[in-house]
């Protein structure tokens, strides 16, 4: 507020009420996991509405939404590597015994809670695909 950055205090305001929002909806305190799935939300609906503006020839609100990603992005944990996926996966494969395809949900459903906010579960969900052979 001090820097008088509108942009920056928007988008973190935009935040808050989302948060603010889910917790009276639901009528409860939400923790950090899903603190973080609601700006993985957030990033989701921004990313959309780059493609959808950028598609218009609309760059001028494109880069706004461009602007929210990377602020909101500071509020995630640090990212993994691609050979820190690559391990979580292996390991949650040996656990679970899975062996083909149809493992896959299995797979799934062990991984998102351990890279939650740290990995993009499109990406995730086709490195699993190539690991089970699918």
């Amino acid at each position: 507020m001090r820097a008088k950055d509108a942009v920056r205090l928007g988008a973190i305001r935009l935040l808050q009420a989302a948060i603010k929002q889910r917790e009276v909806d639901e009528r409860i305190e939400l923790d950090d996991t899903q603190v973080i799935e609601a700006i993985e939300k957030m990033l989701k609906q921004r990313r959309d509405s780059i493609s959808q503006y950028e598609a218009a020839n609309r760059q001028d609100l494109a880069d706004v939404e461009k602007f929210e990603v990377s602020i909101l992005q500071t509020y995630l944990p640090q990212a993994f590597t691609a050979e820190e996926i690559t391990a979580v996966i292996d390991k949650v494969v040996a656990d679970t015994g899975a062996t083909g395809i149809k493992d896959m949900g299995k797979v799934m459903a062990a991984v998102k809670p351990l890279v939650v906010g740290r990995a993009d579960m499109g990406s995730i969900s086709g490195l699993i695909k190539a690991r089970l052979g699918g």
